[in-house]
């Protein structure tokens, strides 16, 4: 990538999970000329839409395995070798095209998650990244005795700004895995002091932290339970330099010797100094279990157009409900809609071949509208509600904001994804797709068969599980205010995992909620219908490319909820 920039390219970073048919659409799209990719599966995607694409000249590949009798690919190895002729026959040329590269020049295109249609290719310069790096590395103290790993795709803006601007600014070691699997063992085995994950990440080790501790003995079990609610009462302040009773601190530091320490070891945070998520809201449960046990996690908020650069949350003024104060260099203000509107050094340059859309999204002022609704506080932190397009209204007037119920229910190790609905409606529904890991565990040690996902998901016992969860995200909304009415009142347990290759995700795991909404609207009509059990056949789309359809019956069940007096008695 530096390669290229060096030489004046435009590096186009892609989702190396996604299947040859959306490659298409970004190679034609940003009419790629080059590919440089990693091994046969990802040659025989650019061998498949090479037909389609007539800029695609050149193909590049770094693993030979399986390589040897293919045509018209050419290894990585091979390329340095006429790199190296060239410079020898041309000693004056990368010094003199490196010379031509101006600050405003566009370093990288980066593809939107195209939840709501068709992704757009965000153009970001040098400097626009560089600032938003020296900005990130100033206010955290980054330097060259840091470390990170760099394990997430290159085509999110996240891993852009933390695995390589601030790399090229801090001069930090990068880390990488050695495969998709072996992430956590290399995780435990580098130790970074600098890392970065979106929620889901966070999400997953916490699940497989749970599921092992209920495989635990009596006594580890009742050691975590114990120390997690000291950890919960007084290990933010702690870590936050805030004052703590003697008491607290004593159990705490007891509980560190015993479970906190061990805990960030086996996640392989022992080391790490400062963490960072970003890429989607993390729920206020789910952040705070990780700073009360030491670990550093701050949120930081931006969006592709934006570097991943606009708020970051300072060192003993992280709050767990907002994304921290306005980044230095970057200017903040709040529509009169509620929409957060943000200025800077960091925007994007433009949308490729889309001037109606820059145009859109930048005003006559220079704000880029981010689409996401917040407010500051008196703290002078921002709060983020939802995005704006999803913030809607109940029949009851009240405010209806999906993502933040579904970011409660996603804290429960049992639940992977969540869809709220309840915009004009009278109550909120909700779909739910239950962790296979965590609740084929707990159905194993309970002895409950079951065949498969479809299987497991419909069991009566499963369904018990959820409800509890989802009745205890229902108890924390009655308590808080002008939130009692978005309780969930009826829910289903889908009969298949949300998935990117469906459409019902994108690459970066962000529901496609509008496409959701069309895709099982049978579903949503069963549930405010007060059916009981609907049935359904959904096509599904394998890795090799066929297609298959799973149908099932599904129960759809009610929770309780409570009134806000009784949530206050209590």
């Amino acid at each position: 990538m530096t390669a290229a920039q060096a030489l004046g390219g435009i590096a186009v970073p892609m989702y190396q999970d996604a299947p040859a048919a959306e490659f298409v659409y970004v190679l034609n799209d940003a009419q790629i000329a080059y590919a440089v990719v990693e091994d046969q599966e990802q040659v025989d995607k650019m061998l498949e839409a090479k037909p389609q694409v007539p800029t695609l000249e050149h193909i590049y590949y770094d693993d030979p395995r399986g390589l040897r009798n293919y045509e018209g690919v050419t290894s990585f190895e091979r390329l340095l070798e006429i790199g190296l002729d060239f410079d020898r026959a041309h000693p004056a040329f990368f010094d003199a095209e490196v010379a031509k590269g101006r600050p405003d020049d566009v370093s990288i295109m980066l593809y939107t998650s195209g939840t709501t249609g068709k992704p757009k290719g965000v153009c970001q310069t040098h400097n626009a990244f560089i600032v938003s790096a020296q900005g990130g590395c100033g206010f955290d103290k980054l330097g060259p005795h840091d470390s990170i790993l760099s394990y997430l795709p290159m085509a999110w803006v996240g891993d852009h700004l933390f695995s390589y601007a601030q790399w090229l600014v801090a001069g930090f070691t990068i880390n990488c895995p050695e495969s998709g699997e072996t992430v956590m063992i290399d995780l435990r085995e580098i130790g970074p002091t600098y890392y970065f994950a979106p929620p889901r990440i966070f999400e997953n080790l916490l699940t497989q932290v749970m599921i092992r501790m209920e495989d635990a003995s009596a006594l580890k079990r009742w050691l975590f339970r114990h120390f997690t609610e000291v950890a919960r009462r007084c290990g933010p302040d702690i870590l936050d330099g805030k004052p703590v009773g003697a008491w607290d601190r004593l159990q705490y530091a007891l509980g560190n010797v015993l479970v906190y320490g061990p805990l960030r070891n086996v996640l392989g945070m022992s080391r790490i100094r400062v963490a960072y998520t970003a890429g989607a809201a993390i729920g206020p449960d789910l952040f705070r279990f990780y700073r009360s046990i030491g670990v550093n996690l701050k949120q930081l908020y931006g969006s592709t157009e934006t570097c991943a650069y606009v708020c970051l949350q300072p060192d003993g003024g992280v709050k767990f409900d907002t994304v921290g104060q306005a980044a230095p260099n970057v200017e903040i203000r709040i529509a009169e809609s509620g929409e957060v509107l943000v200025r800077g050094p960091m925007l994007l340059k433009e949308y490729y071949k889309r001037p109606d859309a820059t145009a859109e999204s930048i005003d006559a002022e220079g704000y880029f509208h981010t689409g996401d609704a917040g407010f500051f506080e008196e703290s002078g932190q921002l709060k983020i509600i939802d995005r704006a397009k999803d913030v809607g209204r109940m029949s009851t007037g009240a405010m209806f904001a999906p993502n933040y119920i579904e970011n409660k229910l996603k804290f429960f190790p049992h639940i992977r994804e969540a869809v709220a609905f309840g915009n004009g409606r009278d109550y909120v529904c909700a779909f739910i797709n239950i962790d296979m890991g965590s609740v084929g565990n707990w159905a194993e040690r309970r002895g409950i068969a079951y065949s498969g996902y479809t299987d497991l998901a419909a069991k009566p016992d499963v369904y018990s599980l959820i409800r509890e969860c989802v009745e205890q995200v229902n108890a924390e909304l009655a308590a808080e205010s002008g939130l009692v009415d978005s309780q969930i009142r009826r829910f289903l347990i889908l009969h298949k995992e949300l998935d990117p290759d469906d459409d019902e995700l994108t690459r970066t795991r962000k529901v496609r909620r509008g496409f959701v909404a069309e895709k099982y609207r049978v579903l949503i009509d069963a549930l405010y219908g007060g059916k009981s059990v609907q049935h359904i056949e959904t096509q599904v789309k394998f890795e090799d490319g066929r297609t298959g359809m799973v149908s099932a019956d599904l129960a759809i069940t009610d929770a309780k909820t409570l009134a806000p007096q009784e949530k206050r008695a209590a």
